[in-house]
């Protein structure tokens, strides 16, 4: 009768003890997915920001090079002084959202963050149970 107990004992643990490394494994390889998606994130707005930023500040220029040689003749300063304060105030509203984003930080993890809440709540109401 004692032996039975006892391997019904070990039977349990080795069980429970497959749970949580299933667990784990699972919870790991979310980890692993969200750390991916991120990195491609990451890598996808670097690559198009620097893109944007480039093409944006050429046609910036050309468009007031444009206009400086259109209105040569009456309102050059004028023009050139318009497009200066027009990009440097574009430039300025870039760079705020920028930091806005910045200090707004990263999800990353949240999912994997939550599902490990999720696990201590339901550990802990199985406990007291």
């Amino acid at each position: 009768m004692a032996d039975a107990s006892r391997a019904g004992l070990f039977s349990s643990l080795r069980s429970l003890l497959a749970t949580a490394v299933g667990l784990l494994h699972t919870r790991l390889e979310l980890l692993a997915t969200e750390l991916h998606e991120e990195k491609i994130r990451l890598l996808s707005l670097v690559a198009y920001g620097l893109a944007a930023v480039l093409l944006l500040s050429f046609g910036a220029v050309f468009l007031v090079v444009f206009l400086t040689v259109l209105f040569w003749d009456s309102n050059r300063l004028l023009v050139l002084g318009l497009g200066t304060f027009l990009l440097l105030g574009g430039g300025l509203l870039a760079l705020t959202a920028a930091l806005r984003l910045a200090r707004a930080g990263s999800r990353l993890f949240s999912a994997s963050l939550a599902e490990l809440r999720k696990d201590r709540v339901d550990l802990e109401a199985a406990r007291t149970e």
